[in-house]
């Protein structure tokens, strides 16, 4: 290396260790929420990826890997300080020369203050491993951050569509509820001109006792839900927060049979498993190095009294030098650390054999469940079309005297239990769409 070059550098690293600028990531504020409005997935879904904790602590470890990517460079800057200090020393030593005359050799007081520099000027690639080890690191920050994303979306959407079926299914339940206290007007009515029984009377009530109990307990998992969400959208568990109905079914637009091949490559998890495989490999060429010789300069220059023959007198010094520091034996450090290295580079290749195992499953499973949902749908769509056929014969036949009320409720309650079923059949698509999207590496559109 030219001597210009490594003054250069001395000079730029003396002003960089003056003057360091920090930097931060961006804090990027989560866009308000209007809980008084019915709230979609993708405003629910942006407000959470951009405030839950556990995106701002992986975003968190980006700046704490940048920072350690900065303290590897600093391996390219020099060192430098400076001291001063002041000593009394006696006796001072002295000399007599006959016909000469008698010297002091040393000065009473001694005064000192200098600068001195230390720099690496060569260090056989040690610098440049653990520059490129805490890059790796850095990079795998970064996919963390989707990878935590990618969870809470899944999380969030579950959320979401499950907040919408208790929605909707308490309001089919409070139809239901309306309907058989009509009924129960009706037959109370009748009882009372000797037309309907004290039967018909109580196994309405019984009905309508059992649909409150249902309604509760839908109320109750409402809650539940509803708490989940306000958690993940950072608002107190009780707000009163409401989703609107509206469905995501973007289904991935991909050939079935090449899913499994496409989520390999754009699973998060599957990137991180062979970045930490990458990461593993640098780690043994970073050890490989460990022990290489470093060649550095040192130089150091400053005032001081005490020179011959006027000791007093402060004056102008330095020294300057070369040094090379070779390891002979490190007491078979290097030989065992490179053993640990080469286990995690196994154990990461392991890794990677068993998340392609997981995802190819979990591929499979969700692609099998969103078939199953499709079928779901289908069936119930066909069976609200019959309950509201049935429930029309049975009507014209109540009116006709042909069957009695308790008949009419049953068919109602048939025409009500087949519309939450449908609802739960769509409900369940739009969950194993999104499960099926996140499971290939798609994002929610």
């Amino acid at each position: 290396m030219k001597v210009k070059n490594v003054i250069t550098r001395i000079v730029f690293g003396f002003f960089m260790s003056m003057v360091l600028p920090t930097s931060a990531l961006p804090q990027q504020g989560a866009p308000p929420l209007n809980v008084n409005d019915s709230l979609t997935l993708p405003e629910i879904l942006k407000h959470v990826l951009l405030s839950y904790p556990t995106i701002a602590k992986a975003q968190e470890a980006i700046g704490e890997a940048e920072a350690a990517v900065g303290l590897a460079k600093s391996g390219y800057y020099p060192n430098i300080g400076a001291n001063a200090g002041y000593t009394r020393i006696g006796p001072v030593p002295e000399l007599t020369i006959p016909n000469l005359g008698h010297f002091v050799m040393a000065p009473y007081n001694n005064y000192d203050a200098a600068i001195n520099v230390h720099e690496n000027i060569y260090d056989f690639e040690k610098t440049t491993r653990k520059v490129q080890l805490e890059k790796s690191t850095k990079v795998l920050a970064e996919k963390n951050v989707d990878l935590v994303g990618q969870r809470l979306t899944l999380i969030t959407s579950v959320s979401y569509y499950t907040q919408i079926y208790l929605q909707e299914a308490i309001r089919i339940k409070e139809t239901q509820i309306a309907t058989l206290q009509k009924h129960l007007d009706f037959v109370t009515r009748k009882e009372q001109t000797g037309s309907a029984t004290q039967y018909e009377i109580l196994s309405t009530q019984v009905r309508i006792s059992s649909a409150e109990n249902q309604k509760v307990d839908l109320e109750a998992s409402r809650q539940t839900q509803r708490a989940i969400l306000n958690s993940l959208l950072g608002l107190p568990v009780q707000t009163q927060i409401k989703v609107q109905e509206n469905f995501i079914l973007s289904q991935p637009d991909i050939d079935p049979d090449s899913l499994i091949i496409y989520a390999l490559d754009n699973r998060y998890e599957m990137v991180m498993a062979r970045l930490r495989e990458k990461h593993a490999q640098l780690q043994l060429h970073s050890i490989k190095v460990m022990n290489n010789p470093t060649l550095s300069l040192f130089a150091e220059g400053g005032y001081k009294n005490g020179y011959f023959p006027d000791l007093d007198k402060l004056k102008a010094n330095y020294a300057a030098g070369v040094g090379l520091n070779i390891t002979i034996f490190d007491a078979t450090r290097r030989r065992y650390t490179i053993k640990m290295a080469n286990s995690h580079i196994t154990m990461a290749q392991c890794d990677i054999d068993q998340t392609s195992r997981d995802i190819s499953t979990e591929v499979y499973q969700n692609e099998t469940n969103l078939l199953a949902s499709l079928k779901k749908i289908d069936q119930s769509m066909l069976q609200v079309k019959q309950a509201n056929e049935a429930l029309d014969l049975a009507a014209i036949s109540f009116k006709t005297g042909a069957i009695t009320n308790l008949d009419l409720l049953d068919a109602e309650t048939a025409l009500e239990e087949s519309r939450v079923n449908l609802l739960k059949a769509r409900i369940d698509y739009a969950i194993n769409v999104v499960r099926l999207n996140i499971s290939v590496g798609k994002p929610i559109q």
